[in-house]
Protein backbone atom coordinates (compact mmCIF):
# COMPACT_ATOMS: atom_id res chain seq x y z
CA UNK A 1 0.00 0.00 0.00
CA UNK A 2 1.47 3.41 -0.91
CA UNK A 3 2.68 5.36 2.05
CA UNK A 4 1.13 8.71 2.86
CA UNK A 5 3.12 11.84 2.22
CA UNK A 6 4.67 13.68 5.15
CA UNK A 7 6.34 17.07 5.25
CA UNK A 8 10.09 16.90 5.09
CA UNK A 9 12.90 19.11 3.83
CA UNK A 10 13.87 19.02 0.16
CA UNK A 11 16.23 16.15 -0.66
CA UNK A 12 18.78 16.69 -3.42
CA UNK A 13 16.66 19.50 -4.86
CA UNK A 14 13.48 17.35 -5.00
CA UNK A 15 10.55 18.83 -3.12
CA UNK A 16 8.18 16.66 -1.13
CA UNK A 17 4.56 16.24 -2.21
CA UNK A 18 3.20 18.62 0.48
CA UNK A 19 5.78 21.24 -0.47
CA UNK A 20 4.85 21.01 -4.14
CA UNK A 21 1.18 21.28 -3.26
CA UNK A 22 1.78 24.35 -1.09
CA UNK A 23 3.83 26.02 -3.83
CA UNK A 24 1.35 25.34 -6.66
CA UNK A 25 -1.68 26.52 -4.68
CA UNK A 26 -0.12 29.42 -2.80
CA UNK A 27 -3.06 31.80 -3.33
CA UNK A 28 -5.48 29.18 -1.98
CA UNK A 29 -3.31 28.91 1.11
CA UNK A 30 -3.51 32.67 1.63
CA UNK A 31 -7.29 32.66 1.29
CA UNK A 32 -7.59 29.77 3.73
CA UNK A 33 -5.60 31.69 6.32
CA UNK A 34 -8.20 34.46 6.07
CA UNK A 35 -11.08 31.97 6.17
CA UNK A 36 -9.82 30.38 9.38
CA UNK A 37 -10.58 33.62 11.19
CA UNK A 38 -14.16 33.55 9.95
CA UNK A 39 -15.34 29.91 9.68
CA UNK A 40 -14.69 26.92 11.98
CA UNK A 41 -11.73 25.11 10.40
CA UNK A 42 -11.92 27.74 7.66
CA UNK A 43 -14.56 25.85 5.63
CA UNK A 44 -18.33 25.96 5.05
CA UNK A 45 -18.85 22.21 4.46
CA UNK A 46 -17.18 19.31 6.29
CA UNK A 47 -16.22 17.55 3.08
CA UNK A 48 -14.25 20.58 1.91
CA UNK A 49 -11.97 20.38 4.92
CA UNK A 50 -8.48 19.37 3.82
CA UNK A 51 -5.09 19.55 5.47
CA UNK A 52 -3.11 21.75 5.27
CA UNK A 53 -5.62 23.80 3.23
CA UNK A 54 -8.22 23.25 0.47
CA UNK A 55 -8.03 24.68 -3.03
CA UNK A 56 -10.11 27.74 -3.85
CA UNK A 57 -11.99 27.80 -7.16
CA UNK A 58 -12.60 30.94 -9.20
CA UNK A 59 -14.93 29.71 -11.96
CA UNK A 60 -16.17 26.57 -13.68
CA UNK A 61 -17.55 25.47 -17.04
CA UNK A 62 -18.57 22.09 -18.39
CA UNK A 63 -16.60 19.35 -16.68
CA UNK A 64 -13.78 21.63 -15.51
CA UNK A 65 -13.10 24.30 -12.92
CA UNK A 66 -10.24 26.75 -12.49
CA UNK A 67 -8.54 27.60 -9.21
CA UNK A 68 -7.65 31.11 -8.10
CA UNK A 69 -4.12 30.32 -9.27
CA UNK A 70 -5.43 29.54 -12.76
CA UNK A 71 -5.01 25.75 -12.61
CA UNK A 72 -7.45 23.85 -14.85
CA UNK A 73 -8.98 20.90 -12.95
CA UNK A 74 -11.24 18.11 -14.18
CA UNK A 75 -14.05 18.23 -11.64
CA UNK A 76 -15.58 15.08 -10.15
CA UNK A 77 -17.28 16.84 -7.24
CA UNK A 78 -20.03 17.74 -9.71
CA UNK A 79 -21.38 20.38 -7.34
CA UNK A 80 -21.65 17.79 -4.53
CA UNK A 81 -23.80 15.82 -6.96
CA UNK A 82 -26.12 18.69 -7.89
CA UNK A 83 -24.71 19.05 -11.41
CA UNK A 84 -25.55 16.47 -14.05
CA UNK A 85 -25.31 18.67 -17.15
CA UNK A 86 -22.00 20.28 -16.16
CA UNK A 87 -21.04 23.67 -14.80
CA UNK A 88 -22.65 26.80 -16.22
CA UNK A 89 -24.87 25.00 -18.73
CA UNK A 90 -26.04 27.69 -21.19
CA UNK A 91 -29.75 26.90 -20.80
CA UNK A 92 -29.57 27.06 -17.00
CA UNK A 93 -27.47 30.24 -17.03
CA UNK A 94 -29.90 31.95 -19.40
CA UNK A 95 -32.93 30.95 -17.33
CA UNK A 96 -31.41 32.21 -14.08
CA UNK A 97 -30.15 35.44 -15.66
CA UNK A 98 -33.59 36.18 -17.08
CA UNK A 99 -35.38 35.48 -13.82
CA UNK A 100 -32.88 37.49 -11.75
CA UNK A 101 -33.87 40.53 -13.76
CA UNK A 102 -37.57 39.85 -13.11
CA UNK A 103 -37.24 39.23 -9.37
CA UNK A 104 -35.28 36.97 -7.04
CA UNK A 105 -37.97 36.65 -4.37
CA UNK A 106 -41.53 37.56 -5.21
CA UNK A 107 -43.12 36.75 -1.87
CA UNK A 108 -45.97 35.17 -3.79
CA UNK A 109 -47.02 32.19 -5.86
CA UNK A 110 -45.62 32.24 -9.39
CA UNK A 111 -45.91 30.30 -12.65
CA UNK A 112 -42.40 28.86 -12.53
CA UNK A 113 -43.19 26.86 -9.38
CA UNK A 114 -46.06 25.20 -11.24
CA UNK A 115 -43.84 24.41 -14.21
CA UNK A 116 -41.15 23.03 -11.87
CA UNK A 117 -43.62 20.83 -10.00
CA UNK A 118 -45.11 19.68 -13.29
CA UNK A 119 -41.69 18.41 -14.42
CA UNK A 120 -41.30 16.49 -11.15
CA UNK A 121 -44.69 14.85 -11.66
CA UNK A 122 -43.87 13.97 -15.27
CA UNK A 123 -40.49 12.42 -14.48
CA UNK A 124 -40.85 10.79 -11.03
CA UNK A 125 -43.25 7.83 -11.19
CA UNK A 126 -44.69 8.22 -7.68
CA UNK A 127 -44.99 12.03 -7.50
CA UNK A 128 -48.76 12.38 -7.07
CA UNK A 129 -48.17 15.56 -5.06
CA UNK A 130 -45.07 17.74 -4.60
CA UNK A 131 -43.95 20.20 -1.92
CA UNK A 132 -40.79 22.30 -2.45
CA UNK A 133 -38.22 23.02 0.25
CA UNK A 134 -34.71 24.47 0.19
CA UNK A 135 -32.54 21.38 0.68
CA UNK A 136 -32.40 17.61 0.94
CA UNK A 137 -32.13 17.87 4.70
CA UNK A 138 -35.46 19.72 4.82
CA UNK A 139 -37.04 17.16 2.50
CA UNK A 140 -36.16 14.19 4.70
CA UNK A 141 -37.23 16.07 7.82
CA UNK A 142 -40.62 16.71 6.21
CA UNK A 143 -40.90 13.06 5.17
CA UNK A 144 -40.41 11.87 8.76
CA UNK A 145 -42.90 14.34 10.20
CA UNK A 146 -45.57 13.40 7.66
CA UNK A 147 -44.92 9.73 8.35
CA UNK A 148 -45.54 10.29 12.07
CA UNK A 149 -48.76 12.18 11.37
CA UNK A 150 -50.07 9.50 9.01
CA UNK A 151 -48.97 6.37 10.91
CA UNK A 152 -49.09 7.65 14.49
CA UNK A 153 -45.74 5.93 15.12
CA UNK A 154 -42.66 7.87 16.27
CA UNK A 155 -39.67 5.80 15.14
CA UNK A 156 -37.82 5.51 11.83
CA UNK A 157 -35.74 2.61 10.54
CA UNK A 158 -32.62 3.57 8.60
CA UNK A 159 -29.50 1.79 7.37
CA UNK A 160 -25.96 2.24 8.62
CA UNK A 161 -23.90 4.42 6.30
CA UNK A 162 -26.88 6.16 4.69
CA UNK A 163 -26.85 9.96 4.90
CA UNK A 164 -30.20 11.75 4.90
CA UNK A 165 -29.17 15.22 6.01
CA UNK A 166 -27.81 16.51 9.28
CA UNK A 167 -30.99 16.89 11.35
CA UNK A 168 -31.29 15.09 14.69
CA UNK A 169 -33.45 12.16 13.64
CA UNK A 170 -31.39 10.91 10.70
CA UNK A 171 -27.77 11.90 11.32
CA UNK A 172 -27.25 8.93 13.72
CA UNK A 173 -25.70 6.03 11.85
CA UNK A 174 -24.62 8.14 8.88
CA UNK A 175 -20.99 7.10 9.24
CA UNK A 176 -20.75 3.34 8.98
CA UNK A 177 -19.51 1.08 10.42
CA UNK A 178 -19.56 3.14 13.65
CA UNK A 179 -23.32 3.32 13.31
CA UNK A 180 -24.17 3.08 17.01
CA UNK A 181 -21.91 5.94 18.10
CA UNK A 182 -23.68 8.82 19.83
CA UNK A 183 -23.83 12.02 17.78
CA UNK A 184 -22.60 15.17 19.47
CA UNK A 185 -25.49 17.54 20.15
CA UNK A 186 -28.26 14.97 19.58
CA UNK A 187 -30.11 14.10 22.83
CA UNK A 188 -30.14 10.40 23.63
CA UNK A 189 -33.93 10.39 23.85
CA UNK A 190 -34.13 11.77 20.31
CA UNK A 191 -31.53 9.32 18.94
CA UNK A 192 -33.57 6.50 20.49
CA UNK A 193 -36.29 7.17 17.93
CA UNK A 194 -33.91 6.09 15.14
CA UNK A 195 -33.45 2.36 14.62
CA UNK A 196 -30.25 1.53 12.72
CA UNK A 197 -29.48 -1.79 11.04
CA UNK A 198 -26.96 -2.91 8.38
CA UNK A 199 -27.98 -2.62 4.72
CA UNK A 200 -28.74 -5.62 2.51
CA UNK A 201 -30.04 -7.78 5.37
CA UNK A 202 -33.75 -8.39 4.73
CA UNK A 203 -34.04 -10.74 7.71
CA UNK A 204 -32.88 -7.95 10.04
CA UNK A 205 -35.42 -5.64 8.43
CA UNK A 206 -38.23 -8.09 8.99
CA UNK A 207 -37.28 -8.66 12.63
CA UNK A 208 -37.21 -4.92 13.29
CA UNK A 209 -40.53 -4.20 11.58
CA UNK A 210 -42.26 -7.20 13.12
CA UNK A 211 -41.01 -6.72 16.67
CA UNK A 212 -41.07 -2.92 17.03
CA UNK A 213 -44.60 -1.49 16.66
CA UNK A 214 -43.20 2.02 17.08
CA UNK A 215 -41.52 2.04 13.65
CA UNK A 216 -43.66 4.02 11.23
CA UNK A 217 -41.36 4.34 8.24
CA UNK A 218 -38.21 3.04 6.56
CA UNK A 219 -35.85 5.37 4.71
CA UNK A 220 -32.84 4.58 2.53
CA UNK A 221 -30.65 5.73 -0.32
CA UNK A 222 -31.82 3.24 -2.95
CA UNK A 223 -28.41 2.59 -4.54
CA UNK A 224 -26.54 2.53 -1.22
CA UNK A 225 -25.11 5.09 1.16
CA UNK A 226 -22.17 7.35 0.38
CA UNK A 227 -22.86 7.18 -3.37
CA UNK A 228 -23.02 3.41 -3.43
CA UNK A 229 -20.05 2.56 -1.20
CA UNK A 230 -22.05 -0.49 -0.13
CA UNK A 231 -24.20 -1.09 -3.22
CA UNK A 232 -27.89 -1.90 -2.94
CA UNK A 233 -29.65 -3.67 -5.79
CA UNK A 234 -33.19 -4.30 -6.96
CA UNK A 235 -33.96 -7.53 -5.07
CA UNK A 236 -33.32 -5.90 -1.68
CA UNK A 237 -35.46 -2.90 -2.64
CA UNK A 238 -38.29 -5.23 -3.62
CA UNK A 239 -38.05 -7.05 -0.29
CA UNK A 240 -38.26 -3.70 1.48
CA UNK A 241 -41.37 -2.82 -0.47
CA UNK A 242 -42.94 -6.18 0.36
CA UNK A 243 -42.02 -6.03 4.05
CA UNK A 244 -43.17 -2.45 4.63
CA UNK A 245 -46.46 -3.26 2.91
CA UNK A 246 -46.91 -6.38 5.04
CA UNK A 247 -46.15 -4.70 8.39
CA UNK A 248 -47.69 -1.31 7.63
CA UNK A 249 -44.76 1.11 7.44
CA UNK A 250 -44.19 3.81 4.86
CA UNK A 251 -41.25 3.34 2.49
CA UNK A 252 -39.22 6.48 1.79
CA UNK A 253 -36.68 6.64 -1.02
CA UNK A 254 -34.08 9.32 -0.42
CA UNK A 255 -33.30 10.19 -4.03
CA UNK A 256 -31.51 13.44 -3.27
CA UNK A 257 -28.44 12.01 -5.04
CA UNK A 258 -30.01 9.38 -7.30
CA UNK A 259 -32.95 11.44 -8.52
CA UNK A 260 -32.65 12.22 -12.26
CA UNK A 261 -29.07 10.87 -12.16
CA UNK A 262 -29.53 7.09 -12.00
CA UNK A 263 -32.34 7.39 -14.53
CA UNK A 264 -34.72 10.12 -15.63
CA UNK A 265 -37.18 9.05 -12.93
CA UNK A 266 -34.49 8.08 -10.43
CA UNK A 267 -33.72 4.71 -8.89
CA UNK A 268 -37.42 3.96 -8.48
CA UNK A 269 -37.85 4.07 -12.24
CA UNK A 270 -34.69 2.04 -12.88
CA UNK A 271 -35.70 -0.73 -10.45
CA UNK A 272 -39.47 -0.50 -10.90
CA UNK A 273 -40.14 -0.02 -7.17
CA UNK A 274 -42.84 2.37 -5.92
CA UNK A 275 -41.98 4.07 -2.60
CA UNK A 276 -44.63 5.94 -0.66
CA UNK A 277 -42.55 9.12 -0.41
CA UNK A 278 -39.50 10.39 -2.30
CA UNK A 279 -37.07 13.12 -1.26
CA UNK A 280 -35.30 15.07 -4.00
CA UNK A 281 -32.73 17.88 -4.23
CA UNK A 282 -29.40 18.50 -6.05
CA UNK A 283 -30.11 17.87 -9.79
CA UNK A 284 -33.72 18.90 -9.10
CA UNK A 285 -32.70 22.57 -8.92
CA UNK A 286 -30.11 22.57 -11.70
CA UNK A 287 -27.24 23.32 -9.32
CA UNK A 288 -29.02 25.95 -7.23
CA UNK A 289 -30.42 25.40 -3.71
CA UNK A 290 -33.68 23.52 -3.75
CA UNK A 291 -35.38 20.30 -2.74
CA UNK A 292 -38.79 18.70 -2.57
CA UNK A 293 -40.85 15.92 -1.11
CA UNK A 294 -43.01 13.98 -3.54
CA UNK A 295 -45.32 11.06 -3.05
CA UNK A 296 -48.76 9.67 -2.44
CA UNK A 297 -51.54 12.25 -2.45
CA UNK A 298 -53.18 10.82 0.68
CA UNK A 299 -49.96 11.22 2.68
CA UNK A 300 -49.12 14.66 1.29
CA UNK A 301 -52.67 15.71 2.23
CA UNK A 302 -51.39 16.19 5.80
CA UNK A 303 -49.91 19.46 4.50
CA UNK A 304 -53.36 20.71 3.49
CA UNK A 305 -55.73 22.91 5.47
CA UNK A 306 -58.46 20.40 6.34
CA UNK A 307 -61.03 21.21 9.03
CA UNK A 308 -60.77 18.76 11.89
CA UNK A 309 -57.69 17.01 10.44
CA UNK A 310 -54.08 17.24 11.67
CA UNK A 311 -51.88 19.47 9.56
CA UNK A 312 -48.11 19.71 9.33
CA UNK A 313 -47.15 23.36 9.51
CA UNK A 314 -44.75 24.26 6.71
CA UNK A 315 -43.52 27.79 6.12
CA UNK A 316 -40.12 28.40 4.47
CA UNK A 317 -38.84 31.68 3.10
CA UNK A 318 -37.18 30.19 0.05
CA UNK A 319 -39.60 27.36 -0.79
CA UNK A 320 -39.84 27.18 -4.62
CA UNK A 321 -37.93 30.45 -4.95
CA UNK A 322 -38.02 31.81 -8.53
CA UNK A 323 -34.28 31.49 -9.23
CA UNK A 324 -34.14 27.83 -8.22
CA UNK A 325 -37.40 27.16 -10.05
CA UNK A 326 -36.01 28.74 -13.23
CA UNK A 327 -32.82 26.66 -13.01
CA UNK A 328 -34.78 23.52 -12.18
CA UNK A 329 -37.20 23.88 -15.09
CA UNK A 330 -34.33 24.51 -17.52
CA UNK A 331 -32.35 21.52 -16.25
CA UNK A 332 -35.22 19.03 -16.01
CA UNK A 333 -36.39 19.87 -19.54
CA UNK A 334 -33.00 18.62 -20.75
CA UNK A 335 -32.86 15.72 -18.29
CA UNK A 336 -36.25 14.50 -19.55
CA UNK A 337 -34.70 13.08 -22.74
CA UNK A 338 -32.87 10.44 -20.69
CA UNK A 339 -29.61 11.21 -22.47
CA UNK A 340 -27.92 13.08 -19.57
CA UNK A 341 -28.21 10.20 -17.08
CA UNK A 342 -27.24 7.67 -19.75
CA UNK A 343 -24.22 9.68 -20.90
CA UNK A 344 -22.91 10.32 -17.37
CA UNK A 345 -23.17 6.59 -16.60
CA UNK A 346 -21.31 5.66 -19.80
CA UNK A 347 -18.42 8.00 -18.91
CA UNK A 348 -18.22 6.66 -15.35
CA UNK A 349 -18.22 3.06 -16.60
CA UNK A 350 -15.38 3.87 -18.98
CA UNK A 351 -13.42 5.52 -16.17
CA UNK A 352 -13.89 2.56 -13.82
CA UNK A 353 -12.78 0.09 -16.47
CA UNK A 354 -9.76 2.15 -17.53
CA UNK A 355 -8.64 2.57 -13.93
CA UNK A 356 -8.96 -1.15 -13.22
CA UNK A 357 -6.91 -1.88 -16.34
CA UNK A 358 -4.25 0.50 -15.03
CA UNK A 359 -4.21 -1.10 -11.58
CA UNK A 360 -3.97 -4.58 -13.09
CA UNK A 361 -1.13 -3.60 -15.42
CA UNK A 362 0.83 -2.15 -12.51
CA UNK A 363 -0.14 -4.90 -10.10
CA UNK A 364 -1.22 -2.10 -7.79
CA UNK A 365 -3.29 -2.87 -4.70
CA UNK A 366 -6.08 -0.53 -5.82
CA UNK A 367 -9.42 -1.13 -7.53
CA UNK A 368 -12.28 0.99 -8.83
CA UNK A 369 -15.94 0.04 -8.50
CA UNK A 370 -19.40 1.56 -8.59
CA UNK A 371 -22.59 1.88 -10.59
CA UNK A 372 -24.30 4.47 -12.75
CA UNK A 373 -22.37 7.77 -12.70
CA UNK A 374 -20.51 6.99 -9.45
CA UNK A 375 -16.98 5.66 -8.99
CA UNK A 376 -15.08 4.71 -5.87
CA UNK A 377 -11.48 3.69 -5.25
CA UNK A 378 -10.15 1.25 -2.68
CA UNK A 379 -6.49 1.45 -1.71
CA UNK A 380 -4.73 -1.47 -0.04
CA UNK A 381 -7.20 -3.85 -1.69
CA UNK A 382 -6.84 -7.57 -1.00
CA UNK A 383 -9.12 -9.67 -3.16
CA UNK A 384 -9.94 -10.74 -6.71
CA UNK A 385 -9.81 -8.13 -9.45
CA UNK A 386 -13.08 -7.10 -11.09
CA UNK A 387 -14.09 -9.25 -14.04
CA UNK A 388 -17.09 -7.09 -14.93
CA UNK A 389 -18.54 -3.70 -14.07
CA UNK A 390 -21.12 -5.38 -11.79
CA UNK A 391 -18.35 -6.41 -9.39
CA UNK A 392 -18.87 -5.63 -5.69
CA UNK A 393 -15.66 -5.88 -3.63
CA UNK A 394 -15.50 -7.95 -0.46
CA UNK A 395 -18.95 -9.42 -1.20
CA UNK A 396 -20.51 -6.15 -0.09
CA UNK A 397 -19.09 -6.28 3.46
CA UNK A 398 -20.04 -2.91 4.97
CA UNK A 399 -17.24 -3.06 7.54
CA UNK A 400 -14.65 -3.18 4.74
CA UNK A 401 -16.29 -1.05 2.05
CA UNK A 402 -17.50 1.80 4.24
CA UNK A 403 -14.75 1.90 6.86
CA UNK A 404 -12.94 5.24 7.17
CA UNK A 405 -9.99 5.46 4.80
CA UNK A 406 -6.53 6.35 6.08
CA UNK A 407 -6.71 10.17 6.29
CA UNK A 408 -2.99 10.55 5.53
CA UNK A 409 -3.35 8.51 2.35
CA UNK A 410 -6.50 10.38 1.31
CA UNK A 411 -4.78 13.71 1.80
CA UNK A 412 -1.69 12.66 -0.12
CA UNK A 413 -3.75 11.16 -2.94
CA UNK A 414 -5.86 14.30 -3.27
CA UNK A 415 -2.78 16.50 -3.29
CA UNK A 416 -1.23 14.36 -6.03
CA UNK A 417 -4.39 14.41 -8.12
CA UNK A 418 -4.73 18.19 -7.79
CA UNK A 419 -1.12 18.61 -8.88
CA UNK A 420 -2.02 16.50 -11.92
CA UNK A 421 -5.14 18.47 -12.81
CA UNK A 422 -7.99 16.46 -11.25
CA UNK A 423 -10.22 17.36 -8.30
CA UNK A 424 -12.24 14.65 -6.60
CA UNK A 425 -13.74 14.33 -3.11
CA UNK A 426 -11.64 11.83 -1.23
CA UNK A 427 -11.40 8.47 -3.06
CA UNK A 428 -14.22 8.72 -5.58
CA UNK A 429 -16.54 11.04 -7.39
CA UNK A 430 -19.42 11.56 -9.84
CA UNK A 431 -19.43 12.17 -13.56
CA UNK A 432 -21.48 14.64 -15.60
CA UNK A 433 -22.58 14.73 -19.22
CA UNK A 434 -19.94 17.40 -19.81
CA UNK A 435 -17.11 14.97 -19.08
CA UNK A 436 -15.40 13.58 -22.18
CA UNK A 437 -13.27 10.60 -23.11
CA UNK A 438 -10.33 13.02 -23.10
CA UNK A 439 -11.16 13.77 -19.46
CA UNK A 440 -11.20 10.04 -18.73
CA UNK A 441 -7.81 9.62 -20.40
CA UNK A 442 -6.37 12.55 -18.45
CA UNK A 443 -7.78 11.19 -15.18
CA UNK A 444 -6.23 7.76 -15.70
CA UNK A 445 -2.89 9.40 -16.46
CA UNK A 446 -3.26 11.56 -13.34
CA UNK A 447 -3.92 8.50 -11.17
CA UNK A 448 -0.83 6.78 -12.59
CA UNK A 449 1.30 9.84 -11.90
CA UNK A 450 -0.12 10.19 -8.40
CA UNK A 451 0.66 6.57 -7.56
CA UNK A 452 4.24 7.29 -8.63
CA UNK A 453 4.31 10.34 -6.34
CA UNK A 454 3.01 8.30 -3.41
CA UNK A 455 5.64 5.61 -3.95
CA UNK A 456 8.36 8.26 -4.14
CA UNK A 457 7.21 9.66 -0.83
Amino acid sequence: MPQAAVSRPERHGVRSLPDRYAAEFARSRQLHERARGIFPNGVTHDLRHMEPFPVYVDHAEGGHKWTVEGHDLIDYWSGHGSLLLGHSHPAVVAAVRDQAGRGTHLGACHELEIAWGDWVQRLVPTAERVRFVSSGTEATLMALRLARIVTGRPRVLKFAGHFHGWHDFLIPGADAPTADRAVAGVPAEVAAQTVIIPPNDPDAVERALRDDPGIGCVILEPTGGHCGSVPIRGPFLQRLRDLTTRYGQLLIFDEVITGFRVATGGAQEHYGIRPDLTTLAKVLAGGLPGGCLAGRADIMAALEFRPGQPKMQHPGTFNANPLSAAAGVAALEIVASGEPSRRASVVARSLRQRLNDLFAERDADWIAYGEFSFFRLIAGYRGPRPESDDFVPYDGDMNRLDAPADPHLVRAFRQGMLLNGVDLPRLGGMTMTAHTEADVEHTVTAVAATLDLLRAE
